[in-house]
């Protein structure tokens, strides 16, 4: 899942400039986006035994390992034995399908809809979690996987990431099945087996199987990203929810270099380990440029008039700016968050060296050497735009370039003024009340939803974990020791998803 702590928290420095030009145009609005007077609403649900059942699922290893030849098949079995056991009128109703290429361990479920001319929804989640790092294992208060109930708390590896939003998807709709419920349009559950590792096997398989059968149109998706959480966004105290509104890409190069190797006691004028030191040395100095795009714009026209008013000229151009012609609050605006080692990220392509291979015996040159450059491309820049400015950088054709990645461009950019939005902003307030804030947002890392965002058939996906935590410091759970939710903000959560459904009637 896409990790939006350290990002948000190393947001502090830009909020301490000083704005010193005047409003770019008066005339354009910038008051407050935030939706006003929505009714919140309790569902009851069956807790105790919810908590049991997601208590039980965190015990299923569903691990997915960097190294995908450790894969436990038993374990991915067995949970989905389990899904099937616990939630018998989601099966009885809903198509269910094991999906995934290489490997079939994702589920897609469809709950036929009365109306088949409407596009249908799609609610996402993923069954894996990542490993637990030995080392970390004695700071745990609780065995990771054991799935503890204890001090008010459901604890255990992927009961925040992301488990929590597979039952409470389920547990909500075996509540609105009892009930005679049948939706108008339909709806698809993808629950991915391999997002901690891109989901090039389960989640782009979805993708490509909804493509070949026909779905011209996806009206609505709901993915993982950040929880809802107090203080999260500095400058602002109150509980925020953070949609995400586009994802970057995702490329990884292998530059790689293959020449004569020999005896380190008669070495050429250039080793091939020093030939390619040369070239990644290059691609690291080639930085792509800054820049603005809507998903930034959008999050500053939602967030800027909820932030300290003497900042607000600056977000208020950022918001209406154009991206061909950048105004000096602006620019202001890029020197400020250039400036940060994780801001920057928000407004370029990234590139980020992260392997580098060569030699076997300290006196023997190799004959072969590889690197690997990591990239998080921004809107634009294609898997193509990326390989080709690689090789400008380099200019040298010793050096091989190849993707070795299952790679992503940057998805297009849902929009925050349409339907969509605005129902999921409603079931946000319905579920926890008005006395929060809730933006758009530019997410840096990814969740299986990209797979969906960037074809054309799907332009409205939403991120954004429905879940309440207590605090900044419950972050620490994600990929970390003492991973946690509270069994009543649980509940909730279960009943966030319940009222999705019905609201996406009215869609």
């Amino acid at each position: 899942m896409v990790r939006c702590s350290k990002l948000i928290a190393s947001m502090l420095p830009l909020f301490a400039l000083t704005t010193q030009h005047a409003l770019a145009d008066d005339k354009q609005d910038f008051s407050s986006m935030q939706m006003q007077g929505v009714e919140q609403i309790e569902v009851k649900v069956d807790l105790d035994n919810a908590v049991k059942r997601l208590s039980k699922a965190v015990q299923f290893k569903t691990i997915s390992n960097q190294d995908r030849n450790d894969f436990d098949e038993q374990a991915f079995n067995d949970y989905h034995e389990f899904i099937k056991q616990s939630y018998p009128l989601v099966h009885k109703t809903l198509k269910r399908e094991i999906i995934g290429d290489p490997r079939p361990f994702s589920l897609l479920y469809t709950w036929k809809g009365k109306d088949p001319s409407l596009a249908p929804a799609i609610f996402m989640a993923h069954q894996d979690v990542v490993p637990i790092a030995e080392e970390s294992r004695d700071q745990w208060l609780v065995e990771p996987f054991s799935g503890a109930i204890k001090d008010g708390y459901i604890w255990g590896r992927g009961v925040l990431d992301d488990k929590n939003q597979i039952h409470a998807i389920l547990e909500a709709t075996e509540m609105k099945i009892k009930q005679g419920f049948q939706p108008s349009r339909t709806i698809m559950f993808v629950f991915g087996h391999d997002e901690e590792v891109g989901g090039p096997e389960g989640a782009k398989s979805a993708a490509d199987l909804l493509e070949k059968r026909g779905i011209k149109e996806i009206a609505f998706v709901i993915d993982e990203s950040a929880p809802l959480t107090p203080g999260i966004f500095p400058g602002i105290r109150e509980n925020t929810a953070l949609i995400g509104i586009a994802q970057k890409g995702f490329i990884s190069l292998e530059l790689a270099i293959n020449s004569v190797g020999g005896h380190s006691s008669q070495p050429p004028l250039e080793s091939n380990i020093v030939a390619l030191a040369k070239a990644v040395t290059k691609v690291e100095a080639a930085q792509f440029p800054y820049k603005l795009h809507d998903a930034v714009r959008y999050q500053y026209r939602f967030m800027g008039p909820e932030l300290p008013k003497e900042q607000q000229a600056m977000y208020k151009a950022v918001a209406y700016g154009d991206n061909d012609n950048l105004t000096q609050l602006e620019k202001d605006f890029i020197n400020a968050m250039a400036a940060n080692q994780v801001t920057r990220s928000m407004i370029h392509t990234t590139t980020a060296v992260t392997m580098f291979n060569a030699g076997i015996k300290d006196n023997v040159l190799p004959p072969s050497a590889t690197a690997v450059v990591n990239f998080r491309p921004m809107p634009g820049d294609t898997p193509e735009v990326i390989i080709e400015h690689v090789k400008n950088a380099i200019q040298d054709e010793r050096i091989t370039v190849r993707d070795i990645s299952a790679s992503t461009p940057a998805t297009n950019v849902a929009n925050p003024h349409g339907q969509g939005y605005k129902l999921l902003e409603k079931t946000i307030r319905q579920t926890w009340g008005n006395d929060l804030i809730v933006s758009p947002f530019f997410v840096m890392g990814g969740s299986d939803s990209k797979h969906f965002q960037a074809r054309s058939f799907a332009p409205d996906v939403y991120t954004i974990t429905g879940i309440q935590l207590e605090s900044t410091k419950e972050f620490e759970g994600f990929h970390g020791v003492n991973e946690r939710i509270l069994i009543e903000e649980y509940g909730r959560s279960i009943g966030f998803f319940y009222s999705l459904i019905d609201n996406l009637e009215d869609l």
